[in-house]
């Protein structure tokens, strides 16, 4: 299973969301300092390394966008700890 694969099972299982989209944006980083293939010290050894999720669930409603980030941050946490360097998150409420 990808990095992006067990991303939208996660959170598809955690917020029963209306949308959801999970972006692999790795490739915009090649080179970069941790990435595989950097010849960086510490490089990562998955090319998957670098996301934008995309997610309108109803368990935003009434959430500040802070906590809607944070819920998104602790449903990903193994993945943030293990290989995933970067993750830009647009979560929204039906509606919005």
């Amino acid at each position: 299973m990808s990095v992006k694969e067990r991303i939208q099972g996660k959170l598809s299982a955690a917020l029963a969301p209306l949308t959801l989209e999970v972006i692999d944006d790795s490739h915009k980083h090649a080179g970069h300092i941790g990435h595989p293939g950097s010849g960086h010290p510490g490089a990562l050894s998955s090319t998957e390394t670098h996301f934008t999720v995309k997610v309108v669930s109803a368990a935003f409603t009434g959430k500040t966008r802070l906590a809607r980030h944070r819920a998104v941050n602790e449903i990903l946490a193994e993945d943030l700890r293990g290989g995933v360097h970067a993750l830009a998150i647009e979560a929204r409420a039906p509606g919005e």
